[in-house]
């Protein structure tokens, strides 16, 4: 991984830093089938006579030799997790602490990772329209007032949808403040229908790097290629050139910095995916798919960690992601990462006949 200041890798660590938690990456030479360098992530545990010592999370000590160095900095602790049933801190039931943020922070940040083709404001509502490539990127964001009566802001956001050919959608958080849980019920009361109940997690990002895997079978790239894209499959079209697979791909690449993972099989076909922005100090994971025939090997543990390393690279130090809220398998794997519920959120959308 790389520590750029100036454009130049950098050692950012001392013997002072004996102790703390830092993500290396070291020379190997490479040669025949072999990476020229390797990382390696855990606690500094001795820097003597030219050498590093650095034990990670499964107790594995890796020694390094000091004129081995390319880059290396401290990286922040993972945070402790009480095991599911043991007992939680005060004021926290059935929860474990993730990085601290407001739902809003997130709100906004993820509305910047996952962008819509078109948008229009509304006070400090966002209207997005994205030709119906998800929801996320085809509703209405309310992040404040809308500037007008309820009644005037869902009459224009009903005009601005049907222009567009869309359902009108809102997106309403919950666990955020009361003036959400205001709009769920006046919302419901004029017969917007109940939709896709989605938890927002967070999760320390340098654990999630830290890992004796290979992540060598782990190829990063700045725009989805087709293998990515036939596992991905939710574009509606299988042609890159046709109209709805170009506005998937402009909301899969916004973003402020973003990454794409791909694991190729031994057949040569897609065996992982994940998708990755980095936004300061938040780093977002979606799209984390494994082929059928690929699962149970590990290899979206895998995917997460090289993107983490590559939000590591660019500074950020907290990952977020949004799964479903009846998604069981998504939920337990995020679990084992260390992920924790920050708050939800659910779509009302608005039925044919019904009030707006």
């Amino acid at each position: 991984m790389e520590f750029l200041a100036g454009g130049r890798a950098e050692v950012r660590i001392t013997r002072a830093d004996v102790g703390k938690r830092v993500s290396v990456r070291r020379l190997t030479g490479g040669g025949a089938g072999v990476p020229a360098f390797t990382d390696a992530v855990g606690v500094l545990t001795s820097w003597d006579q030219g050498v590093l010592s650095i034990t990670r999370r499964n107790g594995e000590t890796v020694r390094i030799e000091e004129s081995a160095l390319v880059a290396a900095k401290v990286v922040p602790d993972r945070p402790a997790a009480p095991r599911h049933g043991a007992a939680r801190p005060s004021g926290e039931p059935g929860r474990r602490r993730g990085p601290a943020a407001t739902a809003l922070e997130l709100q906004t940040v993820a509305a910047r990772g996952w962008p819509a083709v078109e948008t229009a404001r509304l006070g400090e509502w966002t209207l997005r329209a994205s030709g119906g490539f998800t929801r996320r990127a085809n509703s209405v964001l309310p992040l404040g007032d809308p500037g007008v009566p309820l009644e005037t802001a869902l009459e224009r956001i009903g005009q601005w949808y049907d222009e567009h050919g869309l359902p009108p959608v809102i997106v309403v958080a919950t666990g955020r403040e009361d003036t959400d849980a205001r709009l769920d019920a006046e919302l419901a009361e004029r017969g917007w229908a109940d939709e896709r109940h989605t938890t927002v997690r967070t999760a320390a990002l340098a654990p999630l790097a830290d890992t004796a895997a290979d992540l060598s079978c782990v190829t990063l790239s700045r725009e989805p290629g087709a293998d990515w894209l036939a596992l991905y499959n939710r574009t509606g079209e299988a042609d890159p050139s046709a109209q709805t697979t170009r506005t998937a791909l402009r909301v899969l690449t916004g973003g402020p910095s973003v990454w794409f993972a791909t694991v190729h099989g031994a057949d040569g076909g897609t065996a992982a995916i994940g998708r990755l922005v980095v936004d300061g100090r938040w780093a977002g994971f979606a799209a984390l798919e494994v082929a059928p025939a690929a699962r149970r090997r590990g290899l979206a543990t895998r995917v997460m960690a090289a993107l983490a390393e590559r939000a590591l690279e660019e500074g950020a130090s907290a990952a977020y992601l949004q799964v479903e809220a009846d998604n069981a398998g998504a939920l337990a794997f995020y679990d084992r990462l260390g992920f924790t519920d920050h708050h939800g959120y659910h779509y009302r959308r608005a039925l044919p006949g019904g009030r707006r």
